[in-house]
């Protein structure tokens, strides 16, 4: 039904070690350091340009994941048609997920996730060929939220892209089409503080599914086809399990990733969402409350939220748009 897209690049990416020498100009796997008190070491895929020359300086950009997703997914297909448009383009694990470093595994910490994204402009910022007044960031789902609230905080972060953008706090609390009030989701803190308590006398850590875990969990066409993207053959991952901690909850259901973006989000800004997307009003959310004074929306129509993963007409458009933006933004 969609094309292999996705699994031809994480297969590709999979075979670290045997890469074609094509593949290993265009392409390479490598650790790093985090450097924020964790003592995580994060795992990424930096993606060249065609003719890439370390003795030359060029452009970067971080693309973060979904929650739940890993580097070799949707992030990863962005991060290699940013590269084929001329930049260099990072797609990493987050902490405690994917090949990246640090227990509990599958902790969805999303004031972790954002300093992630930190971490990995640290790391670009080691290396000769990055320019490091040049670094823009891009997010797909809840990666777009997090690449939100961290150019809020680093400002080593020139611009800014997000596909199909989510606040995982207003999502948790407000539900996927925002039709629940903010005091309704008081039991989901009270689920997350238990689980806390359930998890120091436990070996095994209580989880949450990020996405449905069976078809039949889907509470609508839109989120089944989240759960056919990470669980079936069009994009699934063993890396990517597709739950997380239930103790997340408690760092998750209070947490804005658009905290202060009146004042402090003032970084060129291009949004992309579907218009029949349920989860679009997190996008107009985050264009309304972008202090940016170069800030755009684009509408790919007929898109959904997850066929901007990986369905290429709608990845294509995307980038269309995406890959023009950060060439005129990171000069």
């Amino acid at each position: 039904m969609f094309p292999k897209q996705c699994n031809a690049y994480h297969g590709a990416i999979g075979r670290t070690h045997f890469l074609s020498r094509q593949e290993q100009r265009t392409m390479q796997k490598l650790n790093f350091k985090n450097l924020n008190g964790q003592g995580v070491t994060m795992a990424a895929v930096i993606n060249f340009p065609a003719g890439f020359d370390e003795s030359k300086r060029y452009p970067a950009v971080v693309v973060a994941h979904p929650g739940g997703g890993v580097k070799e997914q949707t992030a990863g297909l962005y991060a290699k048609k940013l590269a084929e448009n001329g930049l260099i383009a990072i797609a990493f694990d987050a902490s405690y997920q994917g090949e990246s470093t640090g227990e509990p595994r599958q902790l969805e910490n999303p004031y972790v996730r954002t300093e992630d994204i930190s971490a990995v402009i640290d790391y670009l910022t080691t290396l000769p060929y990055v320019d490091q007044e040049n670094i823009g960031a891009m997010g797909i789902c809840a990666g777009g939220g997090y690449t939100a609230n961290a150019a809020i905080d680093d400002r080593r972060i020139k611009a800014v892209g997000t596909v199909s953008a989510v606040n995982i706090g207003q999502m948790f609390r407000n539900g996927w089409e925002n039709t629940v009030k903010d005091a309704d989701a008081i039991p989901f803190v009270a689920a997350g503080s238990l689980a806390r308590t359930s998890d120091a006398s436990k070996a095994q850590l209580a989880t949450l599914p990020l996405a449905p875990m069976r078809r039949e969990d889907a509470p609508n066409k839109e989120l089944e086809e989240a759960w056919e993207y990470y669980h079936t053959p069009r994009c699934e991952h063993p890396n990517a399990p597709g739950y997380m901690t239930a103790r997340s909850l408690n760092q998750i259901i209070t947490y804005d990733a658009y905290n202060k973006a009146e004042a402090f989000l003032t970084q060129p800004l291009q949004i992309v969402a579907g218009s029949v997307a349920g989860s679009k009003w997190m996008s107009d959310d985050l264009f309304a409350r972008a202090a940016s004074k170069d800030k755009h929306f684009h509408i790919v129509e007929g898109a959904n939220h997850m066929s901007l993963y990986d369905v290429p007409q709608y990845v294509d458009e995307a980038v269309s748009v995406l890959a023009p933006f950060f060439q005129r933004t990171l000069k």
